[in-house]
């Protein structure tokens, strides 16, 4: 096999194993919240995955960073939540869980997304 051959091969599989663990193996902390939980939209949300205590009341408060229209909005479809996230400034969304799992919620067009874990 020629040196450009055994090349290829190499960068080939450095490749795959790359994209592997680029998607695969990302790990998203997952953050306890009691009561008070303030989430930055600015790419997406920061923190992603968040538990909260189940059949208490708990305030997600959301602050848009980011100008792009798709993230203007937020989504908690099992809470019948849909509110509009003002450029920077804070939206106070509460919540009272009546039910424990895993619940997501999204931006208005449903390209970005984040999860609440109700224990």
């Amino acid at each position: 096999m020629s040196f450009d051959k055994v090349l290829v091969l190499i960068f080939g599989f450095l490749s795959i194993i790359f994209t592997y663990w680029f998607f695969f193996m990302k790990k998203i902390n997952t953050v306890l919240a009691e009561g008070i939980v303030n989430i930055l939209v600015d790419g997406g949300y920061k923190p992603e995955k968040i538990s909260i205590p189940f059949g208490k009341t708990t305030k997600l408060i959301f602050e848009r960073k980011d100008k792009s229209t798709c993230l203007e909005e937020v989504v908690l479809t099992d809470f019948k939540v849909r509110k509009f996230l003002p450029l920077n400034e804070k939206t106070e969304i509460e919540i009272n869980p009546t039910k424990k799992g895993e619940f997501d919620f999204s931006c208005g067009m449903g390209m970005f997304h984040g999860k609440l874990i109700v224990k």
